[in-house]
């Protein structure tokens, strides 16, 4: 893994600087600074939350926990890395740099913050200062200029070979810790149980995962970002959905899987409805395809879906038109995935900024752009039983043509999404979570 990430990193490290030249030039800056940022201290503490570093700062390295670092690029000149080793026996202090990617850098280290500033281009410099909007350090203020920003965030969807090198081996580690928290839910573990066993697995802790994760039991499924992990096992364990990922070097995986217990065939059967469904749409990642309209044909094929197992009776095209499939799958397709969760860029109309609005009746989906070479989105379709959307549902019309016997048999289960991180490529999708899935075997 070190010997191909080392190969594929000198020309990552080139298209960033290519990018950072023109970004630069549009704003009309000499020097881009990234600030890997520093701890936010809880209020009214003398703690620390845990360490977020700056996405822009881990697109340059693969460097997740050096916070009062900085990274300077001066176009035509090699990227300086000052590198902030502080003198101090309260904490784990940054080892010294090493790796693939040091030779790529001038290293400056340094054991106070304050010095690190005194190092960066003067105030008097035209300079583009990314990073937090307010800085413990003085002399070194963000700005955050939007016109470098928008350059950047647009071209942060294309994924280098570097970067799907590591967002492969993301998905590898999150693909076995699912299924570790699989083999628990089987063998009867409560929810808290079964994270221990994802962060075992994983070989990561909470603070290192890229989002906090959803582990629910039965009814639990229903609520969309359930992050309250029982302590007790219940007395009979449904149904399982797990939406979870991992990190390397920074990027994220994103992952969600749907199980039933044995001997609950109607809901699994209902699960395989949707895993084709999914398949079919984590197919359709391909370029010159609108991701909003993806999204609304995932609405019509669940419509589908929900019709063959009994629940609705209209037809496909009224479930979508009058809202009813809404209630059943209330959030987006999915979203851009990469140095963040839900990367950025989804929304904009062109490397110079503006707004893709979203379909109208749809204010949940994260993207609206079409599907380009590079780009990697999450496709994660799900069909649910939430009792205050059903109760919305039951005071329409069309509530005749639902069948709320069906509804009552599938409350107890909560509900089912499943979610891949697909590649679009210029052709076949690279659909990174289920080729880690097939590793395991």
């Amino acid at each position: 893994m070190h010997d191909r990430l080392a190969s594929l990193y000198s020309q990552h490290l080139a298209t960033l600087r290519e990018r950072a030249d023109k970004a630069l030039a549009l704003g009309g800056f000499d020097h881009l600074v990234i600030a890997a940022g520093t701890p936010l201290r809880k209020f009214l503490d003398d703690q620390d939350y845990p360490f977020v570093a700056n996405p822009h700062f881990r697109h340059w390295l693969p460097l997740t926990d050096t916070p009062g670092s900085w990274l300077v690029y001066t176009p035509g000149q090699k990227p300086k890395l000052i590198y902030l080793q502080p003198r101090d026996y309260w904490h784990v202090v940054p080892a010294a740099p090493s790796g693939y990617w040091v030779e790529h850098f001038d290293i400056e280290i340094v054991r106070e913050a304050i010095d690190a500033v005194a190092l960066l281009p003067g105030a008097a410099t035209h300079r583009a200062i990314i990073g937090p909007e307010c800085p413990t350090v003085p002399g070194a203020e963000a700005n955050n200029p939007q016109a470098v920003l928008d350059y950047l965030h647009w071209h942060r969807s294309y994924k280098t070979p570097y970067e799907l090198e590591l967002m492969r081996e993301a998905s590898r580690i999150g693909a076995r810790a699912h299924h570790a928290a699989e083999q628990a839910f089987r063998a009867g573990e409560s929810e808290f149980g079964i994270h221990m066993a994802y962060l075992a697995a994983a070989r990561q802790i909470d603070a290192e995962l890229p989002y906090a994760s959803i582990v629910a039991l039965n009814e639990h499924g229903a609520v969309l970002h359930y992050t309250h992990f029982d302590r007790n096992a219940p007395t009979q364990s449904r149904s399982f959905l797990i939406d979870a990922g991992a990190s390397a070097a920074g990027y994220a995986s994103d992952i969600t899987r749907t199980y039933a217990a044995a001997g609950h065939g109607e809901f699994q059967a209902l699960i395989d409805s949707v895993d084709v469904a999914q398949r079919g749409f984590a197919a359709k990642v391909r370029a010159g395809q609108s991701y909003p309209e993806l999204h609304i044909h995932a609405h019509h094929v669940l419509a589908e879906v929900l019709r063959e197992h009994g629940i609705i009776r209209m037809s496909v095209e009224s479930a979508v038109s009058s809202g009813v499939t809404s209630a059943f799958f209330p959030h987006g397709l999915g979203h851009p995935i990469g140095l963040q969760v839900h990367d950025v860029a989804g929304f904009q109309a062109s490397e110079t900024g503006g707004t893709i609005a979203r379909p109208q009746g749809h204010p949940y989906l994260r993207m609206t752009r079409v599907l380009e070479p590079g780009m990697v989105v999450t496709i994660e379709p799900g069909l649910y039983f939430i009792d205050m959307l059903l109760e919305e549902l039951r005071a329409k019309p069309v509530a005749t043509d639902i069948d709320w016997a069906r509804i009552e048999r599938f409350r107890p289960y909560g509900g089912i999404r499943i979610e891949d991180d697909v590649v679009c490529t210029d052709n076949t999708p690279e659909n990174l979570t289920r080729d880690a899935f097939d590793l395991i075997g």
